[in-house]
């Protein structure tokens, strides 16, 4: 039996359409990495400046959040030194083979993903603080615990 294949709908269409558009434009911006991080701060400054003049309160927990995983390594060399010891009696040590390379830093969140998070989440935030819907009044002192006990956690002070 031959399955006829449903045909494809306008919002699947148009849906494809975007993401293919907005996969080349982000294809052609990956090399120019100062310039991206040019444009973001210029979004960033601006984001604060709409905040100044609205005169509101935000705090940039997801901002913080991807931050700290930019900075946190892929793979935690503390837990594989454990992890070895309790193996082979012996700490962490260099490759062995040839083919193995060494990589003493990989990024939990690399550098693209980093920036194209980050940006998406400051014009999302900057178009939200046009709109009152999204003013929800929050009791500030809670964000700030919470963004300190997330920084504490992340960076293993605790």
């Amino acid at each position: 039996m031959d399955s006829i294949e449903p045909e494809q709908t306008p919002f699947a269409a148009v849906s494809a359409q975007t993401s293919r558009i907005q996969r080349a434009w982000l294809d052609k911006s990956t090399p120019f990495v100062p310039y991206r991080w040019l444009g973001t701060g210029g979004l960033l400054f601006v984001f604060f400046l709409r905040i100044f003049v609205a005169q509101g309160w935000y705090i940039g927990i997801y901002l913080l959040n991807l931050f700290l995983a930019f900075l946190q390594p892929k793979f935690d060399p503390s837990n594989e030194a454990v992890d070895n010891e309790m193996e082979d009696g012996a700490a962490g040590g260099l490759p062995t083979k040839q083919d193995e390379e060494f990589r003493p830093f990989i990024r939990r969140l690399p550098e693209f993903k980093f920036w194209y998070s980050a940006t998406r989440a400051i014009a999302i935030g900057f178009l939200c603080t046009w709109f009152s819907i999204f003013d929800v009044p929050v009791f500030w002192p809670v964000l700030v615990v919470y963004w300190l006990i997330l920084f504490a956690l992340t960076s293993k002070f605790a």
